[in-house]
This record gives C-alpha cells, sequence and structure tokens, in this order.
C-alpha cells in the first residue's frame, strides 16, 4: 500500500504524509501514527487515490477531529482528510449544496446570511457536514437527517453513488453508513424564514452551549449516546462521576457527559475512563452507555 502512494503522490496534487502522527488532528490531542495521511485536493483526485487502494487496506474519513478518539497505537491504513475543493456552498430556493468539508457551524451561518432556516442547530455541533451525516448528529432535540434531501458518496472502489434520505438509513446519532463510504457533498432543505427570527435561535443554541458544555477545553463533544427516554449525562451523574479520573483524563464536572483531557492524558487514559464510567452507570443502573464518540485505530503494544 505505502509502495503504490510513493509512486503516485508525485502525479497528484494531493497531499500525502507517512507515518503522519495523528495527534494534532482531533480535540483531544491524544492518539498515534497513521501509515497514511492524504488531504485530497478534489473529487476527480479522490477517485483515483480510491481505486489505487487495495481492498485490504483500512480506511477512515477524518473531519476536524470533533467526534473521534484515535488510540495510541494509531491508524494501521490509510487516513483521509477532504481538501478545500470540498468546501463550498450552493443555494437554489429552499435547497442549499455544500461540500462534506463545511464547518457545520459554517452551514449555519451560510443558511441565515440567506434567510433559511431549520439548519441553526448546526451552529451547536462541533465538526463538519460530512461528519454529521455519517453520525446523524444532532443537538437540542434536532437531528442531520430532519434537513438531508440527498448526498453524494464514494465507496472504497472509488465508485460514486447519489443516496436519498431513506437510503442513508439514518437512525439515533448514526446511519448505515460504514466507515470507508466518503461523503463528498450533500443536499439540504430548509425553509425560508425571518432572519430576525433564525438568529435569535443561533443565540439561543449558542447560549445553551456556553453554561451547559465545557468549551474551550480539550474535549471531543458528548462521549455517550442518550439511552431512549433518558439522558447519559444525568445517569453518570447518578452513579458518582463527576470529576472522575484516569490519568489526566476525567469527567468534565460541568457536563458529566464530556471528558477532557487535562494536558497529558492519553488515548488509553480516556478510553478506559470511558470504560469505568460504563461499569459504574451499568453497576449502579442496569444501563449500558453506548460510546458516541468514534474509536478507531490500535491499542499501544507494550
Amino acid at each position: 500500500m505505502i509502495s503504490n502512494f510513493n509512486r503516485i503522490s508525485k502525479t497528484l496534487k494531493s497531499k500525502f504524509f507517512f507515518d503522519y502522527d495523528l495527534s494534532s488532528s482531533t480535540w483531544f490531542r491524544t492518539g498515534g501514527k497513521a501509515d497514511l495521511f492524504c488531504i485530497v485536493s478534489d473529487e476527480e483526485e479522490l477517485k483515483i487515490i480510491l481505486e489505487n487502494l487495495n481492498n485490504e487496506t483500512p480506511l477512515f474519513i477524518i473531519g476536524v477531529g470533533s467526534n473521534v478518539l484515535i488510540r495510541d497505537g494509531g491508524f494501521r491504513g490509510l487516513i483521509i482528510k477532504l481538501g478545500k475543493a470540498f468546501n463550498k456552498l450552493n443555494i437554489k430556493n429552499t435547497l442549499i449544496s455544500a461540500g462534506a468539508g463545511i464547518l457545520d457551524t459554517n452551514l449555519s451561518k451560510y443558511a441565515y446570511n440567506n434567510s433559511i432556516e431549520g439548519l441553526e442547530f448546526f451552529s451547536g455541533i462541533p465538526g463538519s457536514i460530512g461528519g454529521a451525516i455519517k453520525m446523524n448528529a444532532g443537538c437540542f432535540g434536532n437531528s442531520t437527517k430532519d434537513v438531508v434531501k440527498e448526498i453524494s458518496v464514494y465507496n472504497k472502489n472509488g465508485i460514486k453513488n447519489n443516496l436519498s434520505n431513506n437510503e442513508i438509513g439514518f437512525s439515533y446519532r448514526n446511519s448505515k453508513l460504514s466507515d470507508d463510504y466518503i461523503v463528498t457533498s450533500v443536499i439540504l432543505e430548509g425553509r425560508t424564514g425571518e432572519k430576525q427570527d433564525i438568529e435569535t435561535k443561533i443565540k439561543e443554541i449558542k447560549f445553551k452551549r456556553e453554561v451547559s458544555q465545557p468549551l474551550k477545553t480539550q474535549t471531543s463533544g458528548s462521549t455517550f449516546k442518550n439511552p431512549t427516554g433518558l439522558y447519559a449525562a444525568k445517569l453518570i451523574e447518578q452513579a458518582d462521576c463527576k470529576g472522575l479520573k484516569v490519568g489526566d483524563a476525567v469527567v468534565s464536572n460541568k457536563h458529566s457527559n464530556f471528558f477532557i483531557n487535562l494536558g497529558r492524558a492519553t488515548s488509553n487514559d480516556i478510553e478506559n475512563l470511558g470504560k469505568l464510567v460504563q461499569n459504574k452507570v451499568m453497576q449502579k443502573m442496569n444501563i449500558l452507555l453506548e460510546w458516541e464518540i468514534k474509536l478507531i485505530g490500535e491499542p499501544l503494544e507494550k
């Protein structure tokens, strides 16, 4: 796999990094190295890269690294990040076409600037729109599935498909899109609205986040999914896990479903903290919390 990309990297505009340190690419600032990390220049080169990828080589797509924990042993395969060509936004009536690399917050601003309502909740989601589709991201009662009309995706063999909302298989904080499916663009449908009303909703979401979440820390958003009819944060609090530490990883005292790297935590610390919280919640409430953060890569060999 490596020798193949050594050859084609010299003929493409895409940037290739071998034995790449992934810790700088995630919000937790932890994790090992990837065999190969590629910032893809455009859709044409994405197709070429995928066509040169061995089917047995692991593949993962990373956005801004806001909802991923890369284990300390790193990733034995190719990690792709979409470049600037995937950051385009266009509008026609109430339909917004967005490249998968667009930040969720920038999508929300674009909708506001064009008097389109229904997308305000994206202002409260850290990450990019491609990741939001993969995990059906949402907040404060809204989810990505509610506004997606159609997406364009590439499979691992470089074949492109357009999928409708129903074909994506959205479920709570999930979809049927596997890790090696690459979302390149999405068409979202909003509604014509008043800019003042849209601005008010965005400000409300921003305020709720500021008062309830540990912003400006090395965190990664919600750690666990909410069980049906319940709140993970409440369950974690009831299990006396606020402030719980493993190494330099700690459960936030401000929002117990957020883990924080105090500065020197490893991915192993964070993952073990998660397992400890899961065990405590299970022992007290007989409920198994499911990870919302995506765990990838290999543990560090001892």
